[in-house]
């Protein structure tokens, strides 16, 4: 493969391995459809990847107010995309997070983008709920935080078992909504209801 000048060092080397990876699968890396396919998957694992360089913690620091309101507050149907760490496939669904402020809220888009820094890396599912949890709890402090992730894992669909209907659910609970059953229930229907 010819270096390209507009790929990082890191992404020479991944662009080479994907190039030894073609071959090893019986194809030709000079095949015309071929030619870019290395430095697309390259530029692609950056982009997909990119939560090892950010910091979720730092996205909600940049946009916490002081605010009485102390019911909850519910993002939800938050799309998620990530890699499954054990076969690098994608596994994508939805999130839904909550949480009770305790004097302090955070900007809303935040929420989503510190479900993109977690999904951003290779992952499972358990563990990307469970990081969300912790990151909004202990950089917001609030009265409890609710997380529920629903995904389809293609590591499950396209090859092992091919259950293609499948899906997973994740649950994370801290606070009022891991020791108070009435406000985890009232999460739980909220996630879903729909609006009319």
């Amino acid at each position: 493969m010819e270096e390209s000048k507009e790929l990082s060092a890191s992404q020479q080397k991944i662009a080479s391995a994907v190039e030894v990876i073609l071959g090893q699968i019986g194809e030709d890396p000079t095949r015309q459809g071929l030619l870019k396919t290395p430095e697309r998957v390259a530029k692609a694992y950056d982009f997909l990847t990119q939560g090892y360089q950010q910091s979720a913690e730092d996205v909600l620091r940049g946009a916490i107010f002081d605010e009485s309101y102390s019911e909850m507050v519910l993002v939800k149907d938050i799309e998620v995309y990530s890699l499954c760490e054990h076969h690098m496939l994608p596994f994508f669904g939805k999130a839904h997070i909550a949480y009770i402020p305790n004097g302090k809220i955070v900007g809303l888009s935040k929420i989503p983008r510190v479900v993109d820094v977690f999904a951003r890396r290779l992952q499972v599912q358990e563990r990307l709920t469970i990081e969300i949890r912790d990151c909004i709890q202990e950089t917001l402090q609030p009265l409890g935080v609710a997380v529920v992730i629903e995904c389809h894992h293609l590591c499950m669909q396209m090859r092992g078992v091919q259950k293609q209907n499948s899906h997973t659910t994740t649950s994370a609970f801290s606070g009022e909504f891991l020791n108070n059953d009435k406000t985890r229930k009232e999460f739980i229907q909220l996630i879903g209801a729909r609006l009319s």
